[in-house]
C-alpha cells in the first residue's frame, strides 16, 4: 500500500449548527445560516463540511438524542433546507457529512416507545433490559457518562434499561440483527439524498460485557466508570464492518470518519484498516497529555487539566504515527464541541493568542493525516465567557462560584474556570462581526457569545496578518502533495520545541515549532536549511551558529530540496 492509497486530501470543517449562524432570530443557528455562508466555508479552502446532528430531537443532550433520523428538527429547518444545502454545497466542491448516533437514541424515538409498551413488544429487544433480581438492587455498579447508574428502572414492569448517558437516551441492542439495519437503512436514506458520508457518534459502545458484571475494584454500593465492560470490545469490529460493507455496497465512495474517544494507536488501526472496510479514520481523544503539576490549588483539581505535557505530546504524536499514519489515515484536530477551545486549552488566551492559534494550527495540521477544523477556530475564538448559569452540565454550580470566591479567586477568574469546565465551552456563537451578538443572531444565543473587537470574520477576513488569512494560507499548503503524501519523521529537539520532516520524493520540509511563552533555541542543526527562506513563518526567530532561536509561540517551515538517499 502507497502513501497515495492512505491519505485522501480531505480537509473538514466542523460545522455546529446550533451556534454558526441564526437567521429567523430565535438565538440558535439554523440551516439557512449555514446555506448563506457557503462561500466562505468554500473561501476557507476545506474540502468536506461535518455536521453536528440535525435530526428531530428533544435537545436533551443538544441533539445527540434523536427521536427521528429521517426527519428534521423544526429549530434547524426543513427536509427542502437540508436538500438545497446539499446541492449548494456540491456546487462549490464541498462534501457533507452527517452525525450519525449509532449507540443510543432518545426515549422519545417511537422504537422505545413501543419497547415501554412490554416484554411481548417487538421493539423491546431493540433497547437492552434486566429484570431486577433483588428489590432496589441496581443490576451492576457501572456508572453512566452523565452521572449516576446506567440502569434505570421502568415504572410500568419494573426492569431496568440501560444507559449509557442521560437516562433519556436508552442504548440499542446491536446484537439484535433488526437495529443493525435499522441503522444501515437509515444511512442509506441520507446518502440516496446525497450526502458524502458520517461522522459515527460514539461508535465504540455499540457492545457491552455479556451478563453486565460488577467493576471489581470498586466499593460496595460505589457507581464506578468501568469502561472496560463497555468501550472498544472485539463485537464492536463485526458490527461497524458489517455496517460499511452494508452502506458501500450501493454507495462505495461513502466516508466514515468514526468518534472513538477512548482508542489508543492499536485500536485505531483495527477500526480503519484495510481501508474501506470499516471507518476511513477516527478522533481519538488521546493526543493531549496533560501536564498535572501545574494546577492551581485554588480550583476543584477533578475539573483541571493542567498545559499540555509537550515531551508526552511529541511522544503521543509520534507513536500514533508510526502506528496508525504508516498504514491508515489518522486524524489531526486540536477541539471539538465536546473539548475547550484550542488557544484556551493548549495556547495562550490573553498575551500570546494570535501566535499560539496559528503554531498550533502549524504544528498538528502539518502533520501526516486529514485535518478536522472546529468552526471559529480560524478565527482564534477562545472559550465562552459565561453569562448564565444554565445549559453549562456543571452540578450545584452556585455552590461552586460561591466556594472559588471565598478561596480568594476573583471574579473574573471564577467565570474563566466555569466557562472551561462547561460543556458550552466550545459551542459559543460563531463571531461573524464585533456587533451585538457578533452577528450570529439579533437577540441572545442560546449558549452565549462572545463579542469580541478583533476576533471575529469581518475583522480578519481583510487583514493580511489574520488568524483568518494565516489559516487559508495553511490549508493551501497542507493540501499539496508534500504535506498530503509525503513522508513523516519525528525530529529530535529539546522541549519546548516540537520539531519534524515531511518529504516526497526530492522535496522535503521542516516544520519546528515553539510550544511555550518563552524564547527557545532548537538544538536542531539546520545548516543546511539557513540559506532557505521560509514557507509560512509564526513570530521572530534567528538562526544562531546553525541552530535557531523562536519566539514564544513561534513556528517555522522550511523546504528544501531532499538530498538523502
Amino acid at each position: 500500500m502507497t502513501n497515495n492509497q492512505i491519505n485522501s486530501g480531505e480537509v473538514i470543517y466542523q460545522v455546529y449548527p446550533k451556534s454558526f449562524l441564526d437567521t429567523n432570530q430565535d438565538g440558535i443557528g439554523d440551516l439557512k445560516g449555514i446555506i448563506q455562508k457557503l462561500d466562505y466555508i468554500q473561501e476557507l479552502g476545506v474540502t468536506t463540511i461535518w455536521l453536528n446532528p440535525i435530526f428531530s430531537s428533544p435537545h436533551v443532550d443538544n441533539g445527540y438524542d434523536v427521536s427521528d433520523y429521517y426527519t428534521i428538527d423544526p429549530q434547524y429547518g426543513s427536509m427542502e433546507l437540508v436538500e438545497l444545502l446539499i446541492e449548494e454545497a456540491h456546487k462549490r466542491g464541498l462534501k457533507i457529512l452527517f452525525d450519525l448516533v449509532l449507540n443510543h437514541t432518545s426515549s422519545k424515538h417511537k422504537w422505545f416507545q413501543e419497547a415501554l409498551k412490554g416484554p411481548d413488544n417487538p421493539y423491546r429487544d431493540y433497547y437492552i433490559w434486566k429484570e431486577e433480581e433483588q428489590k432496589g438492587k441496581l443490576p451492576n455498579n457501572w456508572k453512566s457518562f452523565f452521572g449516576g447508574s446506567v440502569w434505570e428502572k421502568e415504572s410500568e414492569t419494573g426492569d431496568y434499561y440501560f444507559h449509557l448517558f442521560d437516562k433519556e437516551m436508552p442504548d440499542l441492542n446491536w446484537q439484535n440483527e433488526l437495529v443493525r439495519k435499522e441503522m444501515i437503512q437509515i444511512a442509506k436514506f441520507w446518502l440516496e439524498k446525497g450526502i458524502d458520508g458520517y461522522r459515527l457518534d460514539a461508535f465504540i459502545h455499540m457492545e457491552k460485557e455479556p451478563g453486565y458484571p460488577d467493576a471489581r475494584y470498586a466499593d460496595p454500593g460505589q457507581l464506578v466508570s468501568a469502561e472496560e465492560f463497555f468501550a472498544n470490545l472485539p463485537q464492536v469490529d463485526d458490527y461497524l464492518r458489517e455496517f460499511s460493507a452494508s452502506i458501500r455496497e450501493d454507495y462505495p465512495d461513502a466516508y466514515l470518519l468514526g468518534e472513538a474517544a477512548s482508542a489508543d494507536p492499536e485500536r485505531a488501526v483495527k477500526y480503519t484498516f484495510p481501508k474501506g472496510e470499516a471507518c476511513d479514520s477516527i478522533v481519538s481523544f488521546k493526543y493531549f497529555p496533560m501536564d498535572t503539576t501545574k494546577k492551581d490549588d485554588r480550583f476543584p483539581l477533578e475539573n483541571q487539566e493542567g498545559k499540555l505535557d509537550i515531551i508526552a505530546f511529541k511522544q503521543v504524536m509520534d507513536e500514533w504515527q508510526r502506528k496508525v499514519g504508516e498504514v491508515s489515515e489518522m486524524t489531526l484536530y486540536l477541539n471539538n464541541h465536546d473539548m475547550q477551545r484550542v488557544v484556551s486549552r493548549l495556547g495562550d488566551p490573553t498575551e500570546f493568542r494570535e501566535e499560539s492559534a496559528k503554531t498550533l494550527a502549524t504544528t498538528m495540521y502539518l502533520q501526516r493525516g486529514l485535518p478536522v477544523l472546529l468552526n471559529g477556530e480560524e478565527i482564534g475564538m477562545k472559550n465562552l465567557e459565561l453569562k448564565r448559569w444554565e445549559n453549562t452540565r456543571i452540578e450545584r454550580i452556585h455552590e461552586v462560584y460561591a466556594t472559588l470566591l471565598d478561596r480568594g479567586v476573583t471574579k473574573e477568574e471564577a467565570q474563566t474556570h466555569l466557562g472551561s469546565i462547561s460543556i458550552n465551552a466550545s459551542r459559543g456563537a460563531m463571531q461573524w462581526s464585533d456587533q451585538i451578538y457578533a452577528g450570529f443572531s439579533t437577540v441572545e444565543p442560546w449558549s452565549g457569545v462572545n463579542r469580541e473587537a478583533a476576533y471575529n470574520v469581518a475583522a480578519q477576513e481583510t487583514d493580511t496578518a489574520s488568524i483568518l488569512t494565516f489559516y487559508k494560507q495553511l490549508i493551501q499548503l497542507k493540501k499539496t502533495a508534500l504535506f498530503t503524501h509525503g513522508s513523516y519523521e519525528m525530529l529530535v529537539s529539546k522541549s519546548p520545541i516540537m520539531a519534524y520532516r515531511r518529504q516526497l520524493e526530492k522535496e522535503q520540509a521542516i516544520v519546528i515549532s515553539n510550544l511555550s511563552d518563552e524564547p527557545q533555541e532548537s538544538l536542531l542543526d539546520l545548516t543546511d536549511f539557513m540559506e532557505q527562506d521560509s514557507t509560512l513563518s509564526v513570530g521572530n526567530y534567528q538562526y544562531n551558529n546553525g541552530k535557531i532561536v523562536l519566539s514564544p509561540y513561534a513556528s517555522l517551515v522550511i523546504k528544501s530540496d531532499y538530498k538523502g538517499s
